[in-house]
């Protein structure tokens, strides 16, 4: 990756890192549908605010069974998933479940895409990296293992969905600029969650609490409408793999985060996983196979 890929990379772990934290707070007052609801709502407005600066136009009628997929995968069915699985488990652990997404990419893209191909390097990366998650959240996740299993099935049928999501989209609208793939996924994200929070979690309310203002409103500003133009822009040069690997910088921030402003106590977990996680994304960007020509994939979704 260039310096440039890289900082968007970083940049994404970051903002997507914090992501679970807000999450918490926010389903602390609200459900998980009304939740997202206005995740994406507020997304949507800053993507149509972005949209306007670049002068991009939605291409609706070719594109429109695509935008409700990725919509779909990408957005409403995770969002609701993770937000749903946040009330039963810790966000360490929702964090170690969610980076088996790079896991399920790995099996799913080279069924689909000629240019993501299965390789020896990129898969031992990906093997590393997750090892280094399990390390570094192994001391703090020890009570969730003892909990009824439903919330963490909930959080791989996510990872599933975002590994699905970012092998369609690499196949669908790789052509399309990443604000008008993040605005037209958003978009009907947003027609999908408001009725089904309207109808669900009837009646529905609002925020009382400043706080969960501000969890809504971070995760669709920043955690939805800047992290997926970060997203779409790496999964068109780097490819939905190497992309999905940002997954595995998530618990790292939660801990570093932690350390930094609630003044936890760093020990060897840090070190260890850390370093493990940083040499499995080295390894997968690196350590690159010898160019070689491949045939095209014919199947699709």
């Amino acid at each position: 990756m260039s310096i440039r890929e890289w900082f968007k990379f970083i940049l994404l772990g970051l903002i997507w890192g914090s992501s679970f934290l807000w999450i918490k707070i926010g389903v602390q007052e609200l459900g998980p549908f009304t939740l997202v609801a206005l995740r994406v709502f507020f997304a949507t407005l800053g993507l149509m605010i972005v949209a306007r600066l670049h002068r991009a136009h939605l291409p609706w009628r070719e594109f429109l069974p695509a935008f409700f997929i990725l919509g779909l995968l990408n957005m409403a069915l995770p969002f609701v998933l993770i937000s749903w699985s946040e009330q039963y488990i810790s966000s360490g652990m929702a964090a170690i479940l969610n980076s088996t997404v790079p896991l399920f990419t790995l099996l799913i893209a080279p069924l689909f895409l000629a240019d993501d191909p299965w390789t020896l390097p990129k898969g031992l990366g990906l093997l590393v990296g997750f090892l280094g998650v399990v390390v570094l959240m192994a001391n703090q996740v020890q009570g969730d293992l003892t909990r009824p299993k439903l919330g963490q099935l909930t959080m791989l049928l996510a990872a599933v969905s975002y590994a699905t999501a970012a092998v369609y989209a690499r196949r669908k609208v790789r052509n399309l600029t990443p604000e008008v793939q993040s605005l037209g996924q958003s978009f009907m994200a947003t027609l999908v969650m408001l009725p089904l929070a309207l109808t669900i979690e009837a009646p529905f309310t609002l925020p009382h609490q400043p706080i969960t203002w501000v969890a809504a409103l971070w995760l669709g500003l920043m955690g939805s409408c800047v992290a997926t133009l970060l997203y779409y822009s790496l999964l068109q040069s780097i490819g939905p793999t190497r992309t999905t690997l940002v997954t595995y910088i998530f618990p790292l921030v939660g801990v570093i985060l932690g350390a930094i402003f609630l003044h936890e106590r760093p020990d060897w977990h840090l070190l260890a996983g850390g370093s493990l996680i940083i040499s499995g994304v080295a390894v997968v960007n690196f350590l690159r196979p010898m160019p070689r020509t491949l045939p095209e994939i014919k199947k699709d979704f």
